[in-house]
């Protein structure tokens, strides 16, 4: 652990600090990816979709429905940049729907 430091700094800075100390940047985008999808997707997306992982630039998503897999398949690459952009960072390069 660092030395404490004398000055004040805000919590905000303190914890990506900490979160950059102790390696937990990939945990931290796992759950990020899968904040992000839930809140791009919605509801009606979001009640088939049994599980959302994230490994190694790859969003793997399952879904329960193949009608609505085949339909989220098609636009892939804008998925892909939406998910970027809400995640303010290229997190994801590939996305594969199961």
């Amino acid at each position: 652990m660092a030395k404490r430091q004398n000055s004040y700094i805000p919590l905000s800075d303190a914890l990506k600090e900490f979160v950059k100390e102790n390696h937990l940047e990939k945990g931290m985008n796992r759950v990020n990816a899968k904040k992000a999808w839930e809140d791009l997707m919605g509801n009606g997306v979001n009640n088939y979709t049994t599980s959302v992982e994230l490994k190694n630039e790859t969003l793997y998503v399952s879904l329960s429905s193949s009608v609505l897999r085949e339909e989220l398949s098609l636009g892939k690459t804008k998925i892909i940049t939406m998910l970027n952009e809400e995640l303010g960072e290229e997190l994801i390069k590939k996305l594969i729907l199961r």
